[in-house]
C-alpha cells in the first residue's frame, strides 16, 4: 500500500453552504479546526475515516449531467432505508431530482449541481 485516502474533495462556489447540505444528507459532522472561507470538511481528523471535503471554486462550471458536453466527472452513492422519506428530505434541503433511475437507485443534483445517487437494498 503507498497511502490512505484523506479526503474527497469537491469544487463548489459556497463550501459552507453545500458543506451544510451534506452534513444534513449523510449525518456527519463538521471538522473542527479545518475549515475556513474557502475549505471545509466533514469528519473526523486527518487518519480517520474518508472524509469529505468542500473547495471554493468561484468559476465553476457544474455538471449538467445527463449531458456528454458538461459530465458529471464523479457521484456519491448514499445508501438509504426509506427511498420515499429519504427523498422528500434531500429536495427540501435544496437537492433537485435530475433524469434516470434504475432498480435500487434514483439520481439528483446537490445544490451546486453535482450527481449523486441514493441507493436501496
Amino acid at each position: 500500500m503507498i497511502g490512505q485516502l484523506r479526503s474527497v474533495v469537491i469544487d463548489c462556489p459556497d463550501p459552507r453552504a453545500l458543506a451544510a447540505f451534506y452534513a444534513e444528507l449523510l449525518g456527519v459532522p463538521l471538522a473542527e479546526g479545518d475549515s475556513d472561507d474557502d475549505w471545509v470538511v466533514l469528519g473526523g481528523p486527518p487518519g480517520h475515516q474518508p472524509r469529505l471535503a468542500f473547495q471554493q471554486a468561484l468559476n465553476l462550471r457544474p455538471p449538467a449531467w445527463p449531458d456528454p458536453e458538461r459530465p458529471q466527472q464523479f457521484h456519491l452513492d448514499v445508501t438509504v432505508d426509506d427511498i420515499e422519506a429519504a427523498e422528500k428530505a434531500a429536495l427540501a434541503l435544496g437537492a433537485r431530482r435530475l433524469p434516470g433511475e434504475g432498480e435500487g437507485f434514483r439520481v439528483y443534483a446537490d445544490p451546486a449541481g453535482h450527481p449523486f445517487c441514493l441507493c436501496w437494498d
